[in-house]
């Protein structure tokens, strides 16, 4: 059973995420280390043609920064872009997210 709740760790949270996209047939990308790239980029990246998802993922509590919601407002505004800020108690609405298919 899913963790949920003020309990799970953001790393915990992504490993559910990559789960999930495995479960429903989509590839998953995250970047490891992101030392030299520009800050706010999304955590993770889904792909299942003709979707693209990016994900900015926090904890219950954890607030994105400032060059995190620059990137999400723009990314936002990118036709055929899905963009959210997910949080653990959004995990049956991810679920469902995941599991349409949008032709």
């Amino acid at each position: 059973m899913a963790k949920t709740g003020l309990e799970i760790t953001e790393a915990q949270f992504r490993e559910q995420i990559r789960d999930l996209a495995k479960t429903f047939g989509w590839m998953f990308y995250f970047t490891w280390q992101s030392f030299h790239s520009p800050k706010g980029w999304p955590d993770v990246a889904l792909c299942k043609p003709p979707r693209l998802i990016l994900a900015e993922l926090k904890s219950e509590t954890g607030q994105p920064t400032e060059s995190q919601r620059m990137w999400l407002y723009t990314l936002q505004n990118c036709p055929g872009c899905e963009v959210y800020l997910w949080r653990p108690s959004d995990f049956d609405e991810i679920v469902s997210i995941l599991e349409e298919e949008k032709k």
